[in-house]
């Protein structure tokens, strides 16, 4: 039995969190503590209960004390991984992030990675990596920092630069959701079922804007089945998950119709949700209005739809720690179990997940963190090098890239007018005057103040200028 500690910043969380300890409690041959660390202590209780529902389970193979940690330098102490996963604010400052760029015709379906809100979200989680990656360095070196938050290139390339020599990767299951869509071609189109595992696919790009360039079945080039199955399902949109209309009625989920267009223009498939692929493209593509939205097959999320979920995981959260609801053991289709055992050295396996690049993407600026497969082993995840991307999708991933480095040394050295150009440089300020752009960038600063002021010392005079 394999006992190790997994320190959990974000312990408290209502969603990942209980994802990752029914995993490992389904994983045999693993023993341990998970360390709850959280902001929000109340809600890291809450969890410590439900882990000890869990052990409780009979389904349970694997068993873990989990216990409440108040401060970083403790719960970091002697841990084998630190998994992160937390939120840079509160809804509030999503709500500036996503709905304050509206007032200029600039609509965003998730916010948290591109465009105006990807920008000041990094702006706010950068400075919490920074002391992350510096605690880290200083009390567990040797551990493997597993990141969930976004936006995750930024979160990765962080910790990265604050220090060296962490074994740090960001792990994302957007492509999972493409590898998905590929096995339902496969069904509609040769009657073949398949698990996403069994088919193989080659991934180049930065996170949520990722491509695959080559998918096969065995012997069967899943791609080139592409135009037939588009011939029939294009038009009204085919959602690979649940049902084929469910983006009628889940805000989550798309019709994967953004995907298909891309497709028929570059010959290479967007393996991100259409929610996250359409931030990183000129607005007047997929997100010129609400209406035009509806068109593309994929919805807006606002965050009042995401508060009130919150309060229904909260919810849900107290009456599972309380006792007064039955915990089901069901395994999720996330990788991170799977992925620590390889690491620890029960298997190996191949993954997407996100790293410095050295190479791995030829097209991509070395140190740039990008998004490949890679090979995980006994203590080593070593990147593959990717297919060529067609060019002019090399082109479009190469400014996103390019971009997010520009924005890290921007916020690193808390400098306004170099975080304000990577503003007007996302996609989706295209169409942005400077004036209007130089407004609504101010104005979005003023509404996260409060998650900033610690941080950027020229935060008042950038205010008031």
């Amino acid at each position: 039995m394999e006992n190790f500690k997994i320190a959990y910043l974000g312990g408290g969380s209502k969603q990942w969190a209980r994802t990752f300890m029914t995993d490992l409690a389904l994983s045999e041959g693993l023993s341990g503590e998970i360390g709850l660390y959280d902001i929000d202590i109340e809600a890291a209780k809450r969890n410590q209960k439900i882990g000890n529902r869990i052990n409780d389970n009979p389904k349970a193979l694997s068993k873990f004390l989990y216990k409440v940690y108040e401060k970083l330098e403790d719960v970091l102490k002697d841990a084998t991984f630190v998994v992160i996963s937390i939120l840079p604010g509160t809804f509030e400052e999503m709500r500036s992030d996503v709905h304050a760029p509206e007032a200029y015709g600039i609509y965003q379906s998730v916010g948290d990675t591109a465009g105006p809100g990807g920008v000041l979200r990094a702006m706010r989680t950068v400075p919490i990596y920074e002391e992350f990656a510096r605690k880290i360095k200083d009390i567990c070196p040797n551990a493997w920092v597993i990141n969930f938050t976004n936006p995750m290139s930024i979160c990765v390339k962080t910790l990265y630069d604050v220090f060296p020599q962490i074994k740090a990767f960001g792990c994302c299951h957007e492509v999972f959701h493409a590898q998905e869509f590929l096995c339902l071609v496969l069904n509609k189109e040769k009657g073949i079922s398949a698990h996403r595992h069994d088919i193989y696919t080659d991934a180049c790009g930065v996170n949520h804007f990722t491509w695959i360039t080559e998918a096969k079945y065995k012997n069967i080039d899943i791609l080139s089945l592409l135009p037939s199955f588009m011939d029939k399902y294009y038009k009204d949109g085919y959602y690979e998950y649940i049902s084929r209309f469910q983006f009628k009625k889940d805000c989550f989920a798309y019709g994967n119709k953004v995907k298909m267009d891309l497709y028929q223009r570059y010959g290479a498939l967007a393996a991100a949700g259409d929610r996250h692929l359409a931030e990183f493209v000129p607005s007047n593509w997929y997100l010129k209005s609400p209406g035009w939205v509806k068109k593309w097959k994929f919805n807006l999320t606002t965050v009042d739809f995401r508060i009130n979920q919150m309060k229904e995981r909260i919810e849900d959260s107290i009456l599972l720690a309380e006792g007064k609801k039955e915990i089901e053991l069901v395994p999720s289709n996330e990788e991170a179990t799977d992925l620590m055992k390889a690491i620890l050295g029960h298997q190996n396996i191949i993954s997407n997940v996100n790293l410095p690049n050295t190479g791995q993407c030829p097209q991509m600026p070395l140190g740039s963190i990008v998004e490949t497969n890679c090979i995980f082993a006994h203590d080593q995840v070593k990147p593959i090098v990717s297919n060529p991307l067609p060019l002019a999708v090399a082109n479009m991933v190469y400014r996103a890239a390019n971009n997010i480095d520009a924005l890290y040394e921007g916020i690193k050295l808390r400098d306004f007018k170099k975080i304000f150009a990577c503003f007007m440089n996302q996609s989706l300020c295209s169409n942005l005057s400077v004036e209007d752009g130089s407004k609504l960038f101010k104005e979005m600063v003023k509404n996260t103040e409060t998650y900033l002021q610690d941080y950027y010392p020229d935060l008042k005079q950038f205010l008031n200028n």
